[in-house]
């Protein structure tokens, strides 16, 4: 088997079951734990994993957030849950921003439904999958271009959006603790507040898997939000402590999505 088609393989296994063990990875196929090894540097390198003692995993950590590539294959159900959810928070004729991430992706096709709007985006799936329709004025940010997030940030992005104003912006995290939400890039970071800053109505968008969880960075208080939209209902002791802070969730369901 080919160098390529055996990490791409790998890659495989780690949509599925989030974490592989190095040893069972050379034993599956039929190479030496060196070469394991080698694959998951280059990998991690890549940004595509995160190598733990024994093997790797995507589970994001407080510096680490799994590639974009990584990420559209996962919870699928969920984030059409949370974008219809959000979805119903907009009119046709409003300027609406959408941040990177593959869970604004879902809801940056979903806004068709929508049209006709002005949208705003970093994230270069949106970009790609709107350009040219009818009844969508599209306002592609600029910026350095990430591989890894799938979208464009830094200096030009961030001057971009203090030039830009939206009715409603459309934010996700990957890590949400307490009242604070946080993100593991301080890029990312930065682009996400200028979009807040921009914006009328902000929204949070949060998998219920990644509360209680933290990351490198603070994002910002859950209170800077006009609600934070969720898949599932968290711990019982975690929604007393939003409601008590005055902290909107709204759940999502995934049967009114279908």
């Amino acid at each position: 088997m080919k160098r390529d088609e055996r990490r791409q393989q790998i890659v495989d296994m780690l949509v599925e079951n989030k974490t592989v063990d190095l040893d069972d990875l050379a034993g599956h196929f039929a190479v030496s734990k060196m070469t394991i090894h080698r694959d998951l540097d280059d990998l991690e390198q890549a940004g595509v994993l995160r190598k733990v003692r024994g093997g790797a995993t995507i589970d994001a950590g407080t510096q680490f957030e799994s590639d974009f590539r990584i990420r559209e294959r996962q919870g699928g159900d969920a984030k059409v849950a949370m974008a219809h959810s959000a979805l119903q928070l907009v009119e046709p004729g409003m300027t609406v921003m959408v941040n990177d991430g593959s869970m604004a992706a879902v809801l940056g096709e979903m806004l068709l439904e929508k049209r006709p709007l002005t949208l705003i985006t970093n994230n270069a799936a949106v970009m790609e999958r709107l350009k040219g329709e009818s009844g969508i004025t599209l306002i592609a940010l600029g910026g350095t271009y990430s591989a890894k997030f799938n979208a464009y940030l830094g200096m030009v992005t961030e001057e971009s959006l203090s030039r830009l104003t939206a009715d409603i912006a459309f934010i996700s995290t990957p890590a949400v603790n307490g009242t604070l939400a946080y993100h593991m890039d301080d890029n990312v970071v930065r682009a996400k507040r200028a979009m807040m800053a921009a914006s009328v109505a902000k929204y949070l968008l949060v998998n219920h898997q990644r509360i209680g969880h933290r990351a490198l960075h603070v994002l910002a208080s859950l209170s800077d939000f006009d609600a934070v939209i969720t898949d599932s209902a968290p711990e019982a002791s975690v929604v007393r402590e939003l409601d008590q802070a005055g902290v909107k969730l709204t759940i999502a369901s995934v049967q009114d999505a279908e």
